[in-house]
Formats: structure tokens, C-alpha cells, sequence
């Protein structure tokens, strides 16, 4: 991809091994970018204690020879979001690529059992968190730059007891398609990825409580979606990851205000 060699990428809800921010950075750090794992501190300090090397994003990106800084962020907390630029400033003086990649996918229930606190939870991660490290990293973003969201099947197609989840991810486009215009006089673009189900601790966790709404195992369950797909097969994070690499590199110049299915063709609008 041209144009990523040098850049500074920022991945928040990054610090799970194997989920979509890992594959995303990783792919950005095969493309020349220096990278920033940015997750709830909690989640990076439990990588960090962990016997096992291979649970910490942030040792895992070094290994392969990726020049990588974590920073911890609880993107629903205003001055978290600001602290977390100021650090990337600091110590890379540049910030060329948001994804915003954070999100709360396992509050699964039906409508009428859904409080007040679990709808304003997963929407303040969600969908203000995107706001919020937007707007603070469109500030120091130059010409060039690139926020991408991570939205997904859900933020196109409804899905039953997932009313505060798909209403984020609905909001999530709104939001590109709104800062795309906003911010196209700084030179920064921002679109969105769209991926149906993918087997991260997330996708996990969707798919063992819905398998288990049917009364079927889990993997049974993934296989029938993967049959629903046309392209015959459940998502990967590396899907993701190229499809990111791709809106954030010279190659989509021309490219904003745009929310891409990645889907294996299962979601067509």
C-alpha cells in the first residue's frame, strides 16, 4: 500500500490478543506505519502480567520488529482521549491514522429487559468514544490523514437483543459520513469498515450466547453463518486489517465518507 511507510497508527481497543486490533495494527506495522495499541489500562497491565508473551498485543507487535508504544485510553473519558494524543505527540510528534476500533458487543438481551446504564454504556464506548477521539485527533492530524471506523454488519442490518449495539454501530455511520465532510477541508478522510461475524473474543462471545438461543453448539452455529455467507466462510481479522490498510494508504486518496462491507458478500448495502 503507498503511503503508509513512517506513518504513526492508532488503534484504540487494541490491547486483546487476536482481536480485530491486533490483525489491524499488525497489518499497518507490515506496511511501514509505527504503531499505537491503545486499550483500557486494565486490559494492557493484565497483557503485560500475563506468563504468556504471546497475550500482550504490544510484545507480540514488537517481536516482529514493528516500532510499537502502548497508551492507555478509556475512549468514553474526555480528558483520557486528550491524554492519549498528548502522549502519541509526544513521543512520535505525529499522528496520521485513527481506528477506532473500541466497542462493547456483549450486552446481548431483548429490548424490554435492556436498563438505562447497559443502552448508555455501549453507546458512550461506541459510538461517543469514536466522537471524542475523533475530534481531538483531527486536531493535530495533517494533510493526508486517515480516521477509520470500525462499524460492522450491524450498523446496516438489524439483529434481535442487540438493540444498544447496532444503534451505536448505525450511529457509527452518521458519524463518518458527517466528519468525512467536516474534516475534508484539513485533508483528513474517514470511513468506516463494515465486518459481519468474526471470531474474536467479541465475535466469540455473540456467537456461544445466540448458538445457545438455538440450542445448537457454537461451532455448528459459525457453520451455518459461514453457509449464509456467498463466499463460503466466516470473517478473519486479517480481512479487516487489509481493508483498513487500504482506506488508509495513497491508494483511497479519493475515498471518504464511505462505510465498506467486508463481508464475503452477505451484506450488500
Amino acid at each position: 500500500m503507498r503511503g503508509l511507510e513512517g506513518k504513526v497508527a492508532l488503534c484504540t481497543g487494541a490491547g486483546r490478543a487476536g482481536g480485530l486490533g491486533h490483525g489491524i495494527l499488525q497489518r499497518l506495522g507490515q506496511a511501514g506505519c509505527r504503531l499505537v495499541v491503545s486499550d483500557l489500562d486494565s486490559v494492557l497491565k493484565a497483557a503485560e502480567s500475563s506468563s504468556d508473551v504471546a497475550a500482550s498485543v504490544v510484545a507480540d507487535l514488537k517481536a516482529q520488529g514493528f516500532d510499537v508504544i502502548d497508551v492507555a485510553c478509556d475512549v468514553s473519558d474526555e480528558t483520557s482521549v486528550a491524554e492519549a494524543i498528548k502522549t502519541v505527540m509526544a513521543y512520535y510528534g505525529r499522528l496520521d491514522i485513527v481506528i477506532n476500533n473500541a466497542a462493547i458487543g456483549d450486552i446481548i438481551k431483548p429490548l424490554p429487559d435492556l436498563t438505562a446504564d447497559e443502552w448508555h454504556r455501549v453507546l458512550s464506548v461506541n459510538l461517543t468514544g469514536a466522537f471524542l477521539m475523533t475530534r481531538e485527533a483531527a486536531a493535530v492530524m495533517g494533510e493526508g490523514s486517515s480516521v477509520i471506523n470500525i462499524a460492522s454488519q450491524a450498523a446496516k442490518t438489524g439483529f434481535r437483543q442487540m438493540a444498544p449495539y447496532v444503534a451505536s454501530k448505525h450511529g457509527m455511520i452518521g458519524l463518518t459520513r458527517t466528519s468525512a465532510i467536516d474534516l475534508a477541508p484539513s485533508g483528513i478522510r474517514v470511513n468506516a469498515v463494515c465486518p459481519n461475524h468474526v471470531t474474536t473474543t467479541m465475535g466469540k462471545a455473540q456467537s456461544e450466547y445466540f448458538s445457545s438461543l438455538r440450542g445448537l453448539d457454537p461451532e455448528t452455529y459459525r457453520a451455518q453463518i459461514a453457509e449464509r455467507v456467498p463466499l463460503g466462510r466466516v470473517g478473519r481479522p486479517e480481512d479487516t486489517a487489509s481493508a483498513v490498510a487500504f482506506l488508509a494508504s495513497d491508494e483511497a486518496s479519493f475515498i471518504t465518507g464511505e462505510a465498506l462491507n467486508v463481508s464475503g458478500g452477505e451484506e450488500t448495502h
